[in-house]
């Protein structure tokens, strides 16, 4: 297949519903939507880990979390992994980063003393920089400064609330940031990226863009601010009350009186749960106004490929890399085993293919990686545990071994804030879930902790825990085997199916 241009983008923390071309009551994504016209929306695509940095590596390395086992916020990704920027520079690209790809460097592969060891913010080999973007934000914030803000320093204090319009009536994140929308990190990133392409010319290109919104601090620049009514988004789901949510699962239960405000907006008091359900709706209707600036700018970016001649030419891939929970079960943020986690956007545009289908079959970020290398013509690693989605985007149907389930594993044990860990008396080891996702069935096992089963034809909301239900016991065991199948046949196997003997290397089907 001729080399194409590739624009690889993730937008943080993007929940699957939230698109208007999902079908979304209120939330306005008309360039999203005019891509997926184009393209492929795959509508049951699901993030294989949360938080970010587990994600992203299995996003970038086409690998499950139970076999890259980066699966914390600076656990290491081993390096003996190859990645989609590796094997991309194969064919002849120079793969450029804009944004961040939240990898945790090898220890054993950097001298004591490096500075990469302090952070799991590091960028996955094989890329070029073309623009970093780390939690300190020091480039776009050094563009305030130039431009006149007064900077309170590196990192997300610049995220405050303009003091002169603070409304007391419309909740702690309606008040916009001191910063015009002209000003923000995602118009100046999407700024980046042109002033980048601008000077392309003839060489093809492979840019890897990652926005950090609409991820938290929820807070959007005027006039994105007051976009959303919040008498007008769509209610959380959630019980009736806090003691009847807690009393689902001793970890939804350490969540709930652990995860703080400040996590997600400026001046933040109080536990997360604690939010009345008027807030909550101000905090989607924030979140949303974030979903349509990053839309805006992927406008504005798209007019540009156009402009200059590279859109007919340009593979787009559109996702994330997990979602969040909106005060659905009072929960902010993308911890624990619930839909809103793990559940989230993708869309695929090819210029070769014809464009304005949605697919129902299950998807997964692992497929990522083995797409674009197939849609290259490159050959896809033994290594990956993802399929390319080719098929797909050619207007094809699944194939008859195509997957009947997704799974996500969730790790929440953490050497240097055990606040999960500690109240449940677990071991590092002991805190980890796998969250597989059936058709009908949704079954949730832990290391040491009980499990979960829902019902998700009879219970979408996944508000009715039935593993403990006797009459239910034989559908807890089966997708307990399917999914102990499905971790055996999973296994790293990059030389599993290889035998060395007379004549050489012989591979196994």
């Amino acid at each position: 297949m001729a080399r194409r241009n590739i624009l690889f983008i993730t937008a943080d923390q993007w929940r699957g519903d939230t698109l208007g071309a999902a079908g979304h009551p209120v939330v306005k994504t008309p360039h999203i939507d005019a891509l997926a016209a184009e393209g492929v929306m795959f509508r049951r695509h699901y993030a294989n880990a949360s938080p970010c940095g587990p994600s992203r590596a299995s996003l970038l390395t086409g690998l499950y979390p139970h076999n890259h086992r980066s699966i914390r916020n600076g656990t290491p990704l081993d390096a003996h992994f190859t990645n989609i920027a590796l094997e991309a520079r194969k064919a002849g690209y120079d793969p450029v980063l804009f944004g961040y790809t939240d990898s945790a460097a090898d220890p054993r592969e950097l001298p004591p003393g490096d500075p990469r060891l302090e952070t799991y913010e590091g960028v996955l080999p094989g890329f070029s920089v073309g623009q970093r973007m780390a939690e300190d934000s020091k480039p776009w914030l050094a563009d305030l400064k130039a431009k006149g803000y007064a900077v309170p320093g590196p990192g997300y204090a610049i995220y405050r609330p303009d003091p002169t319009k603070l409304d007391p009536d419309r909740g702690p994140t309606f008040a916009p940031s001191v910063f015009r929308a002209e000003d923000s990190e995602t118009w100046w990133l999407t700024d980046r990226v042109m002033q980048h392409l601008s000077m392309q010319g003839e060489e093809k290109f492979f840019l890897h863009l990652s926005y950090l919104r609409p991820h938290p601090p929820f807070i959007a620049p005027e006039p994105y601010n007051a976009l959303y009514d919040p008498d007008s988004v769509p209610a959380p789901i959630r019980a009736a009350d806090l003691a009847t949510e807690k009393a689902q699962h001793p970890l939804l239960k350490a969540m709930l009186e652990a995860i703080p405000q400040s996590g997600f907006f400026q001046h933040g008091e109080g536990l997360a749960a604690d939010l009345s359900e008027r807030d909550i709706r101000q905090i989607r209707a924030t979140y949303y106004a974030l979903i349509s600036e990053v839309d805006a700018n992927l406008g504005r970016l798209f007019a540009f490929l156009k402009r200059e001649g590279l859109w007919d030419d340009t593979l787009i891939v559109l996702t994330t890399d997990h979602g969040e929970q909106l005060g659905d079960h009072h929960m902010l943020g993308k911890t624990g085993y619930f839909e809103g986690s793990y559940h989230v956007p993708l869309i695929i545009r090819d210029p070769d293919a014809a464009g304005g289908r949605q697919v129902e079959a299950f998807t997964e970020s692992v497929d990522i990686m083995p797409t674009i290398l197939d849609r290259l013509g490159l050959a896809i690693p033994d290594q990956c545990d993802g399929r390319s989605l080719g098929g797909f985007l050619d207007g094809g149907a699944a194939p008859s071994d195509w997957r009947q389930a997704v799974c996500s594993l969730f790790d929440f044990r953490d050497a240097r804030l055990p606040v999960l860990q500690q109240p449940l008396g677990l071991k590092a080891d002991h805190c980890t879930l796998m969250a597989w996702r059936e058709e009908r069935w949704k079954y949730v096992h832990f290391t040491a902790l009980p499990p979960l089963l829902f019902d998700l034809e009879a219970d979408p909301q996944e508000m009715h825990n039935l593993a403990t239900d006797p009459a239910h016991a034989s559908v807890v065991l089966a997708c307990a085997q399917r999914l102990l199948s499905w971790r055996m046949e999973h296994d790293y196997g990059a030389l599993a199916n290889l035998q060395l003997g007379p004549g050489g290397v012989m591979r196994g089907e």
